[in-house]
């Protein structure tokens, strides 16, 4: 998920939660703690499935050293030795 996309949800979620709290007759400061405890839970969430994603993208540590070996241009062992006269 991109970034403006988050943010365009988290606006929306946060409104919806600041609406139910005004429906629910909570006091100001209430629905002011509601709004930031619900900004908060968004953020570590988002944080998490970003961090998740990021891990399980990652190659292992055999499987990097083999994708290294594979595409780096090494030259052959016979191509380094001396040649004859």
């Amino acid at each position: 998920m991109s970034l403006p996309k988050f943010v365009v949800g988290m606006l929306f979620v946060i409104a919806c939660v600041s609406v139910w709290s005004y429906l629910d007759s909570a006091s100001a400061g209430t629905v002011i703690l509601r709004m930031i405890a619900c900004a908060v839970i968004l953020q570590v969430g988002y944080f998490l499935v970003v961090f998740a994603m990021v891990a399980m993208s990652a190659p292992k540590s055999g499987e990097s050293a083999k994708l290294r070996a594979k595409n780096s241009p090494s030259a052959k062992a016979d191509e380094l030795t001396t040649k004859g006269t």
